[in-house]
C-alpha cells in the first residue's frame, strides 16, 4: 500500500509540476475560420492579448491602436492576438466570420482574430483561464490586455481604461530587446 500511495503522491507531483511549466503558447485555439492554431507558431515573439468587441465605446480607438502596433512591430518580433468576446455587455454579437470581414474591412486589422471565446467564468477558453491565473486579473470587460514575453510567459495586464498608446513604450522596450539579443544571435 505504501508503494502505491508514494506513486499516486509522484503522479500527483509530476502532474503539478507538468501544470506549473504550462505557458501561454502551449495551448491550442481556433481561428476566426474554423482552423485549429497552434499558439506555439507566436513562441520567440512578444504577444499582446486582447479579448476584443466590436460594439463597444472603446473599439475604435483599441482597434486603431491594436492594428499600429502590429504595422510597427510585427509580425516577426511581436503580434496582436485578439479574441472576440460576447460577455460584456453582448457587445460582440457576430459570427466569427461577420466579426473578421468588419475588423479587415473598418480597420484594416492584419493581426490573427481567434474564434469567438468565454474569457471568465465556468465556461471560460483555457488559454484564457491560463492568462487570468497567470496574471491575477481577471476580465471584467472588453478590450483587456495581457502582455506575453517571447516564453509565453505573462509580464502585465491591464483593463481597457489603459490605453494602447500607454503600454506602447513597454511593447517597444521587449521588442527592442528581442530584436538586439537575436543580432547578437547570428
Amino acid at each position: 500500500m505504501g508503494t502505491i500511495l508514494r506513486a499516486l503522491t509522484l503522479l500527483t507531483l509530476s502532474c503539478l509540476a507538468e501544470a506549473k511549466q504550462k505557458d501561454f503558447y502551449s495551448f491550442k485555439v481556433v481561428n476566426s475560420r474554423g482552423r485549429l492554431v497552434s499558439l506555439e507558431k507566436y513562441r520567440g515573439s512578444v504577444s499582446l492579448v486582447v479579448n476584443v468587441a466590436s460594439e463597444c465605446g472603446y473599439t475604435d480607438e483599441h482597434y486603431k491602436d491594436l492594428q499600429q502596433l502590429q504595422k510597427d512591430f510585427g509580425p516577426f518580433h511581436f503580434n496582436v492576438l485578439a479574441f472576440p468576446c460576447n460577455q460584456f455587455g453582448q457587445q460582440e454579437p457576430g459570427s466569427d466570420k461577420e466579426i473578421d470581414s468588419f475588423v479587415r474591412r473598418v480597420y484594416g486589422v492584419s493581426f490573427p482574430i481567434f474564434s469567438k471565446i468565454a474569457v471568465v467564468g465556468i465556461g471560460a477558453n483555457n488559454a484564457y483561464k491560463y492568462l487570468v491565473e497567470a496574471s491575477k486579473k481577471e476580465p471584467t470587460w472588453n478590450f483587456w490586455k495581457y502582455l506575453i514575453d517571447t516564453d509565453g510567459k505573462v509580464v502585465d495586464a491591464w483593463g481597457p481604461d489603459v490605453s494602447v498608446k500607454e503600454i506602447r513604450p513597454r511593447i517597444a522596450d521587449m521588442v527592442r530587446k528581442l530584436i538586439i539579443k537575436r543580432k547578437e544571435e547570428l
